[in-house]
C-alpha cells in the first residue's frame, strides 16, 4: 500500500507541553550520552513529549545520518513518551522520500515548515503540506514560522489544509493575533504556542499546548502552567507565569539556543558548544542566566 492510499492516519492529541531539545556537542560530534541523559531528566518533569531535530536542537548543522542518530538516542531515553521530528527543505521529492525513511521510526508525528528561501504561491504551500502528509504514516504539525522560512501561511490557508486528516496542529509562530484566534476557534488543527512569550496568552485563548524551549529549564513550572491554563484557572497561572517570564525574555536575548545552552552548560549538562555560524552567549547573557534562572556559582 502507497502512503497516500494508507487509511487516514490516527489522531494524535498533540496537547500539553513539549519540549524542543538542543543537540548538545562534544569536541564537534553530538555528545549522546548528554542528550539522553537530558531527555530522562526532562521525561520525569511531566512534559507530555519531545521534538528532535528541531530549529532549537540545530538540525539544519546536521547531516542526514546524524538527524537519525538524534533521533534514535532521544527515543531510546523518552521513557515512553511521544517524540515529533522536525524536518525541512526545499526540495519537495528530496523531502517525501525523507519522510519516507522516517516512517520507520516510532514517531507521534513530524513538525513541518513551510520550504525555506524559494518563498512559494498560496496554492504551493498547499502543495507542499498535502503532498508531505500524503506520503506520511503519522500526523503532521504544521509549522508557521515566516522569520525563518520566509513563507507565510495564510488564514485561509491553514484552514484548508486543516481538512487534510494527517494535517492535525500547527506550531504557531506566525505573530498574527487574528490568525491564531480563528484557528482556535475552528478548532480543527490543535494550536500549540511556538513562541514562548506568546504561551500564557495562546493557552488563555484556548489553545492546546506549547513547543517550548525555555522549558528546558524549570520544567515542571512550566507544566504546572500549561496545566492551569487549559484547566482555565488564571489565578493560579498569573503568578507563575509573572515568576517565569524574565527566564523567558533572557532565553531569547540573543539567537536560541545559544542562551539556552550557556545556562545548561553552567548546570552542568552539557558543553557549551555550538555548530558554526551560531556562537555561544555572551559572557554578560550567560551571567545575567545565570541570575535570572537562580543557578548558585560553582
Amino acid at each position: 500500500m502507497t502512503p497516500a492510499s494508507r487509511p487516514a492516519s490516527h489522531r494524535t492529541d498533540f496537547s500539553g507541553l513539549w519540549i524542543p531539545l538542543v543537540t548538545p556537542f562534544c569536541d564537534g560530534a553530538i555528545d549522546h550520552t548528554a542528550l539522553a541523559a537530558m531527555t530522562s531528566r526532562l521525561a520525569q518533569q511531566g512534559v507530555t513529549g519531545f521534538v528532535a531535530c528541531g530549529s532549537t536542537g540545530e538540525a539544519a548543522a546536521l547531516d542526514k545520518a546524524e538527524q537519525l542518530a538524534v533521533l534514535d538516542t532521544v527515543l531510546a531515553a523518552a521513557q515512553g513518551l511521544p517524540v515529533v521530528m522536525g524536518l525541512s527543505g526545499y526540495h519537495l521529492g528530496h523531502t517525501v522520500e525523507w519522510v519516507q525513511t522516517l516512517a520507520r521510526r516510532p514517531l507521534a508525528g513530524l513538525l513541518v515548515p513551510p520550504p525555506h528561501y524559494i518563498r512559494p504561491s498560496q496554492a504551493g504551500l498547499v502543495q507542499w503540506f498535502t503532498t508531505l502528509a500524503d506520503a506520511s504514516a503519522v500526523p503532521l504539525i504544521v509549522y508557521d514560522i515566516p522569520y525563518r522560512t520566509g513563507a507565510v501561511l495564510d488564514t485561509a490557508t491553514l484552514l484548508q489544509l486543516a481538512a487534510h486528516p494527517r494535517i492535525q496542529a500547527v506550531k504557531d509562530c506566525g505573530g498574527q493575533p487574528a490568525k491564531t484566534q480563528a484557528l482556535i476557534a475552528d478548532g480543527r488543527l490543535q494550536v500549540l504556542a511556538g513562541e514562548d512569550a506568546q504561551m500564557f496568552s495562546t493557552l488563555a485563548l484556548g489553545g492546546a499546548g506549547a513547543i517550548a524551549a525555555s522549558a528546558h529549564w524549570q520544567a515542571a513550572d512550566f507544566v504546572a502552567l500549561v496545566g492551569q491554563l487549559r484547566a482555565g484557572d488564571l489565578q493560579a497561572a498569573r503568578p507563575l507565569w509573572q515568576r517565569l517570564q524574565p527566564w523567558v525574555e533572557a532565553c531569547f536575548a540573543e539567537p536560541n539556543p545559544a542562551p539556552l545552552k550557556a545556562l545548561l552548560a553552567q548546570a552542568g549538562w552539557m558543553h557549551d558548544t555550538l555548530r558554526p555560524p551560531m556562537q555561544p552567549a555572551t559572557p554578560a547573557l550567560a551571567e545575567r542566566l545565570r541570575a535570572v534562572a537562580g543557578l548558585s556559582r560553582p
